[in-house]
């Protein structure tokens, strides 16, 4: 994917990387709620990251923010917007004093980002404390939607659990009542496993192991030895990213492929087939998009996507644009009214998505409640098999709004 993302000239881009405000990052600040005079421009900020590992990803979130709302003509409730940016370097030790910079320093009225569960939880402390409006468009940390919960935080993307919540009726409904779970020891592992709990257990199945090694730790043959002593009906995981191609690879290496069946969270498969090779056929997966949705509303998204970035669009991509929906039509409903906030915020409550992915609405805890699909690499794509669950929504627990 290109890591450059195409600008029209007519669009006023402000990139926010002037030093922080003093003591932007000192524990226990308490950020002052922003008050701002109604202006001709809303100012909207990404922070997102734009180097290193997930830089692709940030490009994709950006691009599809920007393709919904120009597909509305550009503004947002009738008012021309101003873009800032900033890196947030996947660095959640940066994730306050990032966040700082875009909300005291630039004084924006929306903040999206961002990818990263580690920098969101800083992302979210800024968000609470100063009440500007933030949209997540991809991290998936539970604490977001429940106990660290806001009026003014929504998501578009996923919690953690609710990819892994999906697989326990399409594993039990094939039988395969034993399996083993293996993901990296880390909150976005930890959190998938509560999720793959919640639905394995529920449908009657039994975890024998859990399994788990150090993020990014990618020497997995001791535990894949283990797990051919186990002998279990299948094998449920957490794995993205290079690290998820490389599991891939040595479970096939090791002989466990045509054995036992291989289950996961999405982002196993997702970015990585490719890369993973034979490996990835057959790999079951369960998420809330596929590409090959064979939809009219996917199918006119993608085209519209390539033809625009040059590139296809991924399940960032599709988060990002469905950000951007969101905004859309809370602005519209108020608008361009940022002050009436209590009218926002009940029209970001109560929206329809109507998105690639399928149409979507928001949970009391600002969460998607969408449906999650049944997935199985054939012939190098993601195949969608059928809806895993319908209409899943995360539990919100401790969310008090």
């Amino acid at each position: 994917m290109n890591a450059s993302s195409p600008r029209s000239p007519n669009r006023r881009l402000m990139l926010s990387r002037g030093a922080a405000l003093a003591g932007a990052s000192s524990v226990g600040l308490l950020l002052p709620q922003i008050v701002r005079a109604q202006s001709n421009k809303i100012k909207v900020g990404f922070m997102l990251p734009y180097t290193g590992t997930f830089a692709q990803l940030g490009v994709a979130i950006e691009n599809g923010v920007r393709m919904a709302i120009a597909e509305k003509g550009g503004k947002l409730g009738g008012r021309e917007i101003e873009w800032y940016k900033v890196d947030d370097e996947s660095e959640p030790s940066k994730g306050v004093e990032n966040a700082s910079k875009l909300v005291q320093r630039d004084k924006v009225d929306v903040l999206i980002g961002t990818v990263h569960s580690g920098v969101q939880m800083g992302i979210q402390r800024v968000a609470r404390d100063s009440g500007v409006l933030s949209i997540i468009p991809n991290a998936g940390v539970h604490a977001a939607t429940r106990a660290l919960c806001a009026p003014n935080v929504f998501r578009t993307s996923f919690t953690n659990g609710q990819p892994t919540q999906a697989l326990g009726k399409p594993m039990m409904d094939k039988g395969l009542k034993r399996t083993v779970w293996i993901s990296w020891k880390y909150a976005a592992g930890d959190e998938s496993l509560e999720g793959f709990k919640e639905g394995y257990l529920k449908a009657g199945g039994t975890i024998i192991k859990e399994l788990s090694l150090p993020f990014p730790n990618v020497e997995f043959q001791a535990l894949l030895t283990e797990i051919a002593s186990l002998k279990p009906d299948a094998v449920a995981c957490f794995f993205a990213g290079a690290g998820a191609a490389k599991f891939m690879r040595d479970y096939a290496a090791a002989g466990l492929k045509e054995r036992i069946p291989l289950y996961g969270s999405g982002f196993l498969t997702e970015g990585v087939i490719e890369a993973a090779g034979p490996a990835a056929e057959g790999v079951f997966s369960t998420l809330h998009y596929a590409d090959s949705l064979d939809t009219a509303r996917n199918k006119q998204f993608r085209s519209a996507y390539a033809s625009q970035f040059k590139m296809q669009p991924d399940v960032y991509a599709v988060q990002g644009y469905d950000s951007g929906q969101l905004l859309l039509q809370g602005m519209t409903s108020v608008k361009g009214d940022m002050s009436n906030k209590a009218a926002l915020y009940k029209a970001l409550e109560t929206t329809v998505i109507d998105s690639p992915r399928g149409k979507w609405t928001m949970s009391k805890a600002h969460n998607p409640v969408q449906d999650i699909y049944l997935r199985v690499v054939e012939k190098g794509d993601n195949k969608v098999l059928g809806v895993a669950a319908k209409a899943l929504a995360d539990s919100g627990a401790g969310c008090k709004l």
